[in-house]
């Protein structure tokens, strides 16, 4: 079933292809004129490619002027937070100097609840199957583990069995830890299945797997609030729709990558993750066609987006 936010892209959907293209308007899709103060909130989903992101803004900051503040990429990841907990980082958001930039893998926060100016949203996302599978051999990789003991001592050790346990056996056999069952809210091992959530924020209605309604309302949220949100999987149109739509921050971003993009796409890669089967793939996919829909509406997003800017340079203006 195909949910539609808005009456602006039942509209859309419904033109031919040709009107489709020319009605698309940058300004119009440009959220950053809502924003109510300049500061850049970045909503990090995990396993997106954030950290080359991340670092991708350490290079542009002393070109464009502005600041990362990194109180927020110390913190570990609360999959929800109270009213009092989304004042504080509201807070701590607006006290910071115009000109900055928080980041943290933290739900979309609605600051106009807590009667404070909002700021500029974006964030990433990336095929959700593959993000499930980033993520369970992310938490099994040794370097990670090590870092997580020296600072958990105490922390019970998993057994070798669990280390070397493949994602092909675990989805084939039944494990619980790769079970997706659909409106789920617990989970046996914490794998942040739930990319909607970032965007759906904090209300129960989002935390059941594959919710139907929480992605109705992340949705909303990308729509209304979003300046932009990207995909590394299309990082050159990521990069061009951040520097047109968000130029306070990602000016002459296009330009700077490309001097930096090898490292940067080998951020935090795992060269050791190995091969998961197509059926694999499959079985899981067919438990998160929800997220698969919130995935593909932010992708046709961007791709609105690009087009609207890249316009004249295809002969439809």
């Amino acid at each position: 079933m195909n949910y539609v936010v808005s009456y602006k892209y039942l509209h859309y959907a419904s033109l031919p292809t040709s009107l489709q293209l020319n009605s698309l308007s940058a300004k119009e899709l440009n959220n950053t004129a809502k924003a109510e103060m300049d500061r850049l909130f970045f909503t990090r989903c995990a396993k997106v490619g954030s950290e080359a992101l991340i670092e991708f803004l350490e290079h542009l900051q002393t070109v464009n002027r502005f600041s990362i503040d990194r109180y927020g990429l110390q913190k570990q990841i609360k999959r929800q937070m109270s009213e009092a907990e989304q004042a504080d980082i509201a807070v701590h958001i607006y006290q910071n100097s115009p000109g900055s930039v928080y980041v943290e893998h933290i739900p979309w926060i609605d600051f106009n609840d807590f009667n404070l100016p909002r700021p500029i949203y974006v964030n990433l996302v990336r095929d959700p199957v593959e993000r499930v599978i980033s993520w369970y051999y992310y938490v099994r990789n040794s370097y990670r583990n090590a870092i997580f003991y020296r600072r958990n001592p105490d922390a019970p050790i998993k057994p070798a069995s669990w280390f070397k346990k493949s994602y092909n056996s675990c989805v084939r056999s039944g494990d619980k830890e790769c079970q997706y069952v659909p409106l789920s809210v617990t989970d046996t091992e914490g794998n942040y299945k739930r990319q909607s959530i970032f965007f759906c924020g904090h209300s129960p209605d989002c935390l059941p797997f594959n919710s139907p309604l929480a992605v109705q309302m992340a949705k909303r949220n990308v729509d209304q609030d979003y300046a932009v949100v990207g995909t590394w999987e299309e990082t050159n149109i990521t990069l061009a729709v951040l520097e047109h739509y968000i130029p306070r921050y990602f000016a002459n971003a296009t330009t700077i990558y490309a001097k930096y993009q090898k490292t940067l796409r080998n951020r935090n890669r795992n060269n050791r993750k190995p091969r998961v089967d197509a059926d694999v793939r499959a079985m899981v996919r067919r438990n998160f066609t929800h997220e698969y829909e919130f995935y593909y509406f932010c992708r046709q997003r961007l791709y609105k987006q690009y087009i609207a800017i890249k316009s004249r340079d295809l002969n439809l203006e």
